[in-house]
């Protein structure tokens, strides 16, 4: 079997599927093609026009809420970090959960395996004015990740040349703050992060609005940004070539699924399946543990480029 030549992960914060109540799930609304998944129905569910949909245990084999520091390093290492830590994690990673990192992430680790690779998110003002060492306790995993593998970071002259996008796809966050930058449709912005995946093997975007919105407890504005999610998804995948490309769109956790309740859940992480190989990548998936090794399991090992240098101390 042919392996995809470009993988393309598309990490969602706070995503679940939840229960087929719409006073609580704007997953409920009409006309949402992608997300309109529930506890009811049978997994993994095919979806119109190709694809699989599915739910991950985000539970990590501890009791509680699943947070956002381990649920996200687990998902992009393949660690049980909330198990090696003794509990679930809001926030940023502490400096166990940034050891994991270093030793584990899935972008340093393919790297280091001869690929290229690259973190689609664009970074503003003052991100770049600061050592990496005096703010690493204040950043995302994926922005840890993306340190300990010494991939280059986009600012704000790439955001222009659309290279890429803003975490709120537009960059309407970026003018509101003062910045002259373009603002971008949804469409353009799902035009840039397919476009872009083709020129690596293995592409990662971060859409945290999503959990955002499940914090907000307003039902119309989570329905809001499914609708817009929904809009970038289908741009994103008439932009890559998926007889050659996977297209993985995963979450650490439940959030904007139930609004009805203050916090995450423990509701099955959504994860929607695309293109090459989909089918055979969905059969390897379980839980949120599950999916760097599947990633890994399409970009093995093979002879170095160049050298890498040391990562970075956690």
């Amino acid at each position: 079997m042919a392996a995809p030549h470009h993988i393309l992960l598309l990490f969602v914060d706070g995503l679940g599927i939840g229960e087929a109540d719409e006073t609580c799930n704007p997953c409920c609304q009409p006309g949402l093609k992608y997300f309109n998944h529930f506890l009811t129905q049978t997994f993994p569910r095919p979806l119109k026009g190709g694809g699989f949909a599915l739910g991950l245990d985000a539970g990590l084999g501890l009791p509680g809420l699943p947070q956002s520091a381990t649920g996200q390093t687990a998902l992009l290492t393949g660690v049980n970090s909330a198990q090696a830590i003794g509990r679930h994690l809001n926030g940023f990673p502490n400096q166990a959960l940034r050891e994991i990192l270093a030793r584990s992430s899935i972008l340093s680790t393919i790297v280091k395996r001869g690929y290229d690779a690259a973190f689609l998110n664009t970074f503003r003002p003052p991100f770049f004015d600061y050592a990496p060492q005096d703010i690493l306790r204040f950043l995302s995993a994926t922005t840890v990740s993306n340190l300990y593998a010494e991939l280059p970071f986009f600012d704000l002259d790439d955001l222009a040349a659309e290279r890429s996008v803003y975490q709120d796809l537009t960059g309407e966050a970026l003018v509101a703050d003062g910045f002259n930058v373009p603002v971008f449709s949804v469409e353009k912005a799902g035009e840039i992060v397919g476009r872009r995946s083709r020129d690596f093997h293995f592409t990662l975007f971060e859409y945290f609005q999503t959990d955002r919105a499940g914090h907000s407890r307003d039902l119309a504005r989570a329905s809001q940004e499914l609708l817009k999610l929904e809009l970038f998804l289908e741009t994103v995948l008439a932009h890559v070539d998926l007889s050659d490309t996977l297209v993985l769109l995963t979450s650490d956790h439940g959030n904007i699924e139930n609004v009805c309740v203050k916090g995450h859940t423990v509701n099955p992480a959504m994860t929607l399946l695309f293109g090459c190989c989909a089918r055979e990548t969905a059969a390897q998936l379980f839980s949120i543990l599950d999916v760097t090794p599947a990633i890994l399991h399409w970009l093995p090992e093979r002879p170095r480029k160049s050298s890498i240098s040391p990562v970075l101390e956690p």
